[in-house]
């Protein structure tokens, strides 16, 4: 007979919640959680110029912004687009080449942090697949002008990887990176623009 312990599959947040990785509740989803997780987690690991990190919760601001500018969409919509990458409170930004190598059991975990965090909030557990296409469009923008404004790739490079961005500029984004306490501001007064509007069913 073993005394092994079942490994740990909770976290505790600075909120006091603790999160269940394997079974997520939305009674455990807190926006100031996920604010301040998203602010502290550094897209392209860390690899960006600048004197602070480019942040995971900026990056979703930019992504909303882009999402918004090529969509008439509901409050719902750009909330979703908001928390597109919120699961990454939890479990880190994964870049692209490391997804790549660890296959797609991680994709388990982020489905399921997704539909407790969508459903905190009143949203369906997943976007549909229409909307998923047009946040992942706005992402796809996003990362070409982070790539080439501040990960060190040429136009050649990240037009190669993420297309060219056509209707929008780099002037256009909030793209200068900023410190985590002010991306942490930033994402949680975006998310009560968007919930206000919200209430008034826009």
């Amino acid at each position: 007979m073993t005394n092994a312990k079942a490994p740990r599959a909770w976290q505790r947040m600075l909120s006091g919640r603790r999160l269940d990785l394997l079974d997520p509740s939305p009674l455990d989803v807190e926006l100031s959680d996920i604010a301040h997780g998203l602010a502290r987690v550094a897209r392209w690991n860390g690899q960006t110029a600048g004197d602070h990190a480019f942040s995971v919760a900026q990056h979703c601001l930019v992504v909303e912004s882009i999402f918004r500018h090529f969509n008439e969409a509901t409050a719902a919509d750009c909330l979703m687009a908001l928390l597109h990458d919120a699961p990454e409170y939890v479990i880190g930004d994964m870049i692209s080449p490391f997804k790549a190598v660890v296959g797609g059991g991680y994709k388990t975990v982020e489905k399921r942090l997704e539909a407790a965090v969508h459903l905190r909030f009143g949203l369906p557990p997943h976007p549909s697949r229409e909307l998923k296409d047009k946040i992942k469009k706005a992402d796809t923008i996003a990362a070409y002008f982070e790539a080439t404004v501040l990960a060190g790739f040429t136009p050649a490079e990240a037009q190669k990887f993420f297309g060219q961005p056509r209707g929008i500029t780099r002037d256009m984004l909030a793209i200068d990176p900023v410190p985590a306490l002010e991306a942490q501001r930033l994402f949680c007064e975006r998310f009560a623009e968007i919930e206000a509007k919200r209430s008034v069913g826009a």
